[in-house]
This record gives structure tokens, sequence and C-alpha cells, in this order.
């Protein structure tokens, strides 16, 4: 049962966009369509859930033992851009428009500060390597949802009449807010 707790919290509760706001350049910049913003969120889901496993084999076998507790930033910095760059190159073999449609935002998974928050928080919490594994899939789902979400009303919101002052970043900051409100409403049913 914690598990199923830890892994809903993960997605709708302790969302890594809508609740640490980690994360956010690849939300706001991918988000204005769906087909970019799904593929986007399995992109970091994948990079998050095998940084999940690598970084707590890391800390728990390598780091730890040895008292090396000061080199997690480094090593989970190199583990994050090493599956990043894996990923790019293998987006760019398979899908060429997809890498094109993507652009800057895919390699920027790298120095993606959800990633990077997901190893230091499983790793702050010292969940163990189950827990870290239901961990980052939940919150590389909840990543998803939320860029999915945001892309749908971003797609809306091209047909609507926005004043001109609100379009583009602003009306996109103004959503991302009330999205941040409406997950909050989540906060009470796991504790």
């Amino acid at each position: 049962m914690e598990l199923v707790a830890l892994f809903i919290s993960a997605i709708l509760i302790n969302n890594f966009v809508l609740h640490y706001f980690l994360g956010i350049c690849p939300f706001l910049g991918v988000s204005k369509k769906i087909d970019s913003a799904f593929s986007m969120g399995l992109a970091v889901t994948f990079v998050m859930t095998i940084t999940a496993v690598i970084t707590w084999v890391i800390n728990h076998w390598i780091l730890l033992p040895n008292n090396l507790e000061y080199l997690q930033i480094v090593s989970f910095i190199l583990v994050i851009a090493s599956l990043v760059q894996l990923v790019e190159m293998f987006i760019r073999k398979v899908s060429p428009p997809l890498y094109q449609a993507m652009g800057i935002y895919l390699p920027l998974i790298t120095t993606n500060c959800a990633i990077m928050g997901l190893a230091l928080l499983a790793a702050l919490k010292n969940y163990s390597f189950v827990e870290t594994v239901v961990f980052g899939v939940g919150s590389g789902i909840g990543f998803t949802l939320a860029i999915i979400l945001m892309a749908g009303i971003r797609e809306q919101l091209d047909l609507s009449d926005v004043p001109e002052p609100l379009k583009g970043a602003g009306i996109a900051l103004i959503v991302a807010g009330i999205m941040a409100l409406a997950f909050l409403g989540f906060s009470g049913m796991i504790k």
C-alpha cells in the first residue's frame, strides 16, 4: 500500500512541475503541441526511471559505503548527461521529425532540474531500491501528465481570443499557476 501511495503522490500531489516547480523550461517550451509534449514526457519518464535506478545503485553501493556522499551531485550529473545523450541519439536515429520538433529542449533534459531533483530527493529520503524505482516512474508519469494537460490547454488557447498583452508566455504562466492550484487540491488525498 505504501508503494501505491508513493506512486500516486509522485504523479498528483508532489508533481515535480506543479508542486516543486522543477522542469519548467521543457514544460513551457515543448507544451505547444500535444504530440511533441507526449514525446518529451516519454523521454523524461524514461530518463527519470533509469536515473532513479542507476543513481540508487551508485549511491548505495559506491558512495555511501565509501563515505563519498559529497560526490553525489557530480556523479548524478554524469549519469543524467549520459542517459540524455543516449535518448537523443536514439530519437535522432529513429524519428528525425520528432528530433526536429523537440529542438533544443531535448538536450536540455540534461539540465532539467526535475531529473536532478528526483535523484537528490530519492537519496535524501533514503528510499529503498523499489521505492526509488516507483518514485522515478511516478515522477515521470506526473511530468508527462502535466505537460500533456498544458499542451492541450495551449492548443485550445491558440483558438481563443486572448488579450494581446497576455499572448505567449504570459497566458502560459497563468495557466501553469492555475494548474498548480488545481493539483494542490490532491494534497489532502494521501499524507
